[in-house]
């Protein structure tokens, strides 16, 4: 009994490092290569309590990845330390029911239907991936392929199947190391067909991102040179009335440097105007006045508003001005973050308002690019730039830019802000097209086709940054495709989950 209790301590003390080990392979620290090889320990552990483990490793994961999130909600929430901490867990404990689900199939397939996990794992673990992109309003943050946003040799090929093909790659490799690990230490024959697999589709991803980044993918026969304007306003004070005016002259003065060093598009972050522009009262004015002198066009965050029934419904929006002052068009953000902008069931459950002091209740507006002379502006409000979905809908729409106005000041001085950019980068490769991305407090960045960053700024510093970026996508498979290779993953996933079902041979998993 003495025996049984240390080994399930030990597997649960294994399972807890491989969600450590995986952690840090996110920005930031962004140790990279832990990501090849982090879930080796929980793989090995998996054989007797398969989904325990696996939910202990995505606890231990999430809980890490995501521990910024005590910062927003103790800081601007104003929710207690302590409801702040059992938030936080909870949604560590929901998301890592996808690790223990992952694992608690594979080990299932492999009792019941005879399926290797070199088969499985990478294509299941791919599946619940992406079915976390979209349930419940999805949450995508965290998925594997993320981890490599950085090295750009590993990531080119999201042209061609998206940051979930990369996710595959790397759970692929993962199991690998584990059951080659496990055939040698049981004196077994080693996976050989899967070794020479792997080391094919890794050779061919590494051949075709060097192959990438000879090529002139960034280069386009139309520029248009753009300000990022990085505001740094204070978060305690955004929407304080009597910080409206300070505000719009600090957004000027900076966009006054971007305009002497020749930007034709001027950009601000996400609700970088804190009243409803649409008023046409005297800030807004103040801010067309200012286009119009210097004959330049600007895009900005602001909240808005639009009929509804009886009422209004509040929108969280983009307006687009022309070198005369006026407006071109707006853009609204559609999908909106749970408990930040609208509270989820809020009719039904109406207790939740008293744990989300100060959320604003946004509505969904409607996603259409901007269009400025013959160029086409498709604009991603914040949480927006993690969903492949909608940057891929957008460039497909016509936008030859994409655009992320963001505010990552609810952040604080966290790895939040790196793990957002990050997944922006993400935008620019599968699209093959420039991302120009403005934050209130950082990271600021314009981004290339490639993934290079030809422009950032520091976090929580007030500064703007010029420089040209690219109009037009260049080819793009994923752009075609889109999310096909997920979606098979997930349908093979529910299939086997079926007949799995049908199979009653008696399985030790739990």
């Amino acid at each position: 009994m003495i025996r049984s209790w240390v080994r399930s301590e030990k597997s649960l003390l294994l399972a807890a490092l491989s969600g450590i080990l995986l952690a840090l392979a996110f920005p930031r620290p962004s140790l990279f290569f832990l990501a090849w090889f982090a879930l080796v320990p929980l793989l090995l552990t998996c054989r007797e309590r398969p989904f325990r483990n696996g939910f202990v490793a995505g606890v231990s994961f999430y809980a890490l990845l995501l521990y910024w999130l005590n910062i927003v909600m103790t800081t601007f929430g104003r929710l207690h330390p302590l409801l702040s901490v059992v938030a936080w867990l909870l949604l560590a404990a929901y998301l890592a029911l996808f690790f223990g689900a992952s694992t608690w199939l594979c080990f299932r397939l492999r009792e019941r239907l005879s399926l290797p996990l070199l088969i499985s794992f990478p294509l299941v673990w791919t599946g619940l991936d992406y079915l976390r992109e979209f349930f419940l309003t999805g949450f995508p943050w965290g998925a594997l392929g993320y981890s490599q946003a950085g090295q750009l040799w590993a990531v080119q090929s999201l042209d061609l199947w998206g940051v979930y093909g990369l996710t595959a790659l790397l759970a692929f490799s993962n199991v690998l190391v584990a059951e080659t690990w496990r055939a040698w230490r049981c004196h077994q024959v080693l996976p050989r067909f899967a070794l020479s697999l792997f080391v094919l589709l890794f050779s061919a991803n590494l051949g075709y991102g060097i192959w990438c980044l000879k090529r002139p993918l960034d280069e386009r026969e139309k520029k248009i040179t753009v300000s990022l304007a990085q505001g740094n306003i204070d978060q305690s004070v955004k929407w304080n009335p009597s910080w409206q005016k300070k505000t719009v002259e600090r957004y000027l003065e900076l966009s006054r440097q971007g305009a002497a060093e020749g930007a034709e598009l001027l950009l601000w972050p996400e609700s970088a105007t804190p009243f409803y522009f649409q008023d046409g009262k005297e800030l807004a004015q103040q801010v067309r006045s200012f286009s119009r002198d210097r004959t330049v066009a600007m895009l900005f965050g602001s909240p808005a508003y639009r009929a509804e029934g009886s009422g209004f419904a509040l929108l969280n929006s983009a307006f687009l001005l022309s070198p005369q002052g006026e407006v071109l068009g707006r853009s609204d953000k559609v999908h909106l973050v749970p408990f930040g902008e609208y509270v989820p069931l809020k009719r039904v459950f109406p207790f939740i308002n008293k744990l989300v002091v100060g959320v604003g209740d946004f509505s969904p507006g409607s996603l259409t690019p901007l269009a400025y002379d013959d160029a086409r502006f498709g604009v991603l409000v914040c949480y927006e730039g993690v969903f492949p979905e909608l940057s891929r809908s957008l460039v497909e729409g016509g936008a030859d830019l994409l655009v992320n106005i963001t505010n990552d000041a609810w952040y604080g001085r966290s790895s939040a802000p790196y793990q957002h950019l990050a997944m922006a980068r993400m935008r620019a490769i599968e699209n093959r097209v420039w991302l120009a991305r403005v934050a209130n407090t950082g990271v600021s960045a314009l981004i290339s086709p490639s993934g290079r960053l030809t422009a950032t700024t520091d976090i929580f510093e007030t500064t703007q940054v010029t420089g040209p970026v690219g109009l037009g996508a260049g080819p793009s498979l994923y752009r075609t495709i889109g999310d096909l290779f997920p979606a098979s993953c997930l349908l093979f996933t529910l299939v086997v989950f079926l007949l799995s079902l049908r199979r009653n041979r008696p399985s030790s998993t739990d």
